[in-house]
């Protein structure tokens, strides 16, 4: 039986057999993707292939003797579905396709999955970007939220879901992408530096207050 995360698999409700969550940067696939997927799942007998919460495609049901030779055939990275690490960064279409986008959610949000997907961190950590008011990749619930206005960026720190649900707070706004990036760095190194093993971002503001994360800006 593997670990929990080995091979970038996870056990399932029989026992018996494991999933896996291929790295899908923001949600953005292409027809061949699609095609390679089902044709993997089709060849190793998966049981579903299901669409997560982090806009990531789980392929269900595969045995522990197939899981190498399934990654083989995706040629995919694996997702950072569990751990204490970033998990998951979401974006909406943004500017790129959506009509009330106001700023460039989908290029935001791949650029910080490039910088920080399965970075190790001391809690489980999430990012969201929204690219305009309405929220729709659900920023206020995430470690680290980005909300598109007209004249930037508001960046909101702290949210989570779960069994003590939290919402974000306001950190800064009014900024560019480029100062957006180094205010994201900043939060997350004074995080690593004062967060417990296992603590979650929101629960070192409840701590801490949200001033120092403010000052740390400075």
């Amino acid at each position: 039986m593997l670990k929990l995360g080995e091979k970038g698999a996870i056990l399932q409700r029989d026992k018996e057999t494991y999933a896996i969550a291929p790295h899908i940067p923001c949600g953005v696939v292409t027809p061949q993707l699609l095609r390679t997927i089902a044709d993997v799942a089709e060849k190793y007998g998966a049981q579903a292939i299901k669409l997560t919460g982090a806009t990531r495609m789980t392929i269900v049901g595969l045995k522990e003797e197939d899981i190498d030779g399934v990654w083989n055939d995706l040629q995919l990275d694996k997702g950072a579905a569990v751990g204490l690490c970033v998990r998951s960064v979401r974006a909406c279409p943004g500017t790129t396709f959506c009509r009330l986008g106001k700023q460039d959610a989908l290029g935001m949000g791949m650029a910080l999955d490039k910088k920080y997907h399965s970075m190790e961190l001391p809690g489980k950590f999430k990012m969201s970007v929204s690219g305009c008011h309405l929220a729709c990749s659900e920023s206020w619930v995430r470690d680290i939220g980005l909300i598109g206005q007209k004249e930037g960026w508001q960046m909101v720190i702290g949210g989570n879901v779960g069994a003590e649900p939290r919402i974000a707070q306001e950190l800064v706004n009014g900024l560019d992408d480029q100062q957006v990036m180094t205010a994201i760095e900043k939060t997350i190194q004074y995080y690593i530096a004062n967060a417990n093993k296992g603590e979650r971002l929101g629960k070192v503001i409840n701590r801490l207050g949200l001033k120092p994360f403010q000052d740390a800006l400075v």
